[in-house]
């Protein structure tokens, strides 16, 4: 794309979660040539491109010279979730590394789960000496719940360590060395035989509360899960309900109903749950600053930009 530019953009950084301060450093850090202004500062409105996360809704329709609004990760959800947003085209980042990132979580808690770590966690606090026999990894299945570019790259690199490995799409889709299934009348054959269950689906409506009391019974006894995907996709209550009576050993959950998790939510407790806060992988922000900063120019320029999320499908 040509440097030539029509003017300086002018972008707003709104949020109601998260202190979009480090955005700015971002851009500053970058040098590049845009004004920015931080939600709800006085001349944020003016502002022709919209940087968003879990923004207060209908504030972005109070911005009459919208042209634009931009994630700072590869979720659009929280975004399409405003009743009150404007016509304006929706973007995304996509960020390869972010994707490894992703992979590399999911490799170690796939390997928290089938080489027993959880449970020679708990023997090391019992000081109990136990040696139960391994399981090759080509007998042992992981699931893949979402079956995008994330899903994708997970699903590889899971394969490369010689994981068998499936995965499930709403769409039929076919990758070497990998078992595929799409559409709800696969859904209860792809969960019968994962030995853990990685979420990395999008929010929609047709996902939200998808992890539910039916789904988890449709796991193997002993079966694991991996929540990577977002917090709203699990119905928190039927998943300790499966764990506590035996039907799940255990999971790993980086994402929750509302973030940060409440200090008396009963998952930091729970011996057999994992909580993180969100850290499977983060975008490097320099990276992002750079992606807006190439769409802000783009539609500037009355061009079409990069990565543009779909409304009817939510992501």
């Amino acid at each position: 794309m040509s440097n030539k530019q029509a003017k300086t953009p002018h972008i707003a950084l709104i949020s109601s979660t998260l202190d979009m301060s480090f955005m700015k450093v971002a851009f500053e850090k970058s040098a590049l040539d845009v004004r920015l202004s931080i939600y709800p500062d006085e001349d944020f409105h003016a502002a022709d491109v919209a940087v968003a996360w879990n923004a207060p809704h209908g504030v972005m329709a109070s911005m009459p010279n919208l042209k634009l609004v931009h994630s700072i990760g590869a979720g659009l959800d929280n975004i399409f979730a405003d009743p009150h947003l404007p016509d304006v085209p929706v973007c995304r980042v996509v960020d390869s590394e972010h994707a490894l990132g992703m992979a590399e979580y999911a490799i170690w808690s796939v390997l928290l789960f089938h080489r027993e770590m959880d449970r020679h966690l708990q023997n090391v606090a019992e000081r109990r000496w136990e040696r139960p026999d391994q399981i090759s990894a080509r007998d042992y299945t992981v699931g893949i719940l979402g079956f995008g570019t994330i899903g994708l790259t997970v699903a590889k690199s899971l394969r490369a360590m010689n994981y068998n490995v499936r995965g499930w799409a709403r769409s039929p889709k076919e990758e070497a060395g990998i078992t595929t299934y799409s559409g709800a009348d696969q859904l209860t054959e792809f969960l019968s035989g994962c030995d853990v269950l990685i979420c990395l689906l999008p929010l929609t409506a047709a996902t939200r509360g998808i992890i539910d009391a039916d789904l988890l019974s449709q796991l193997p006894r002993g079966a694991a899960l991996v929540n990577m995907g977002r917090g709203e996709h699990l119905v928190e209550a039927d998943l300790l309900a499966a764990i506590d009576s035996g039907h799940l050993r255990g999971a790993v959950l980086d994402v929750f109903q509302k973030e940060p998790l409440a200090k008396d939510s009963p998952l930091w407790d729970h011996p057999k749950v994992f909580v993180t806060p969100h850290i499977a992988s983060m975008p490097n922000p320099k990276d992002v600053a750079s992606q807006i900063f190439e769409n802000a120019t783009r539609i500037l320029n009355d061009l079409e930009p990069l990565n543009p999320g779909d409304r009817n499908s939510g992501y």
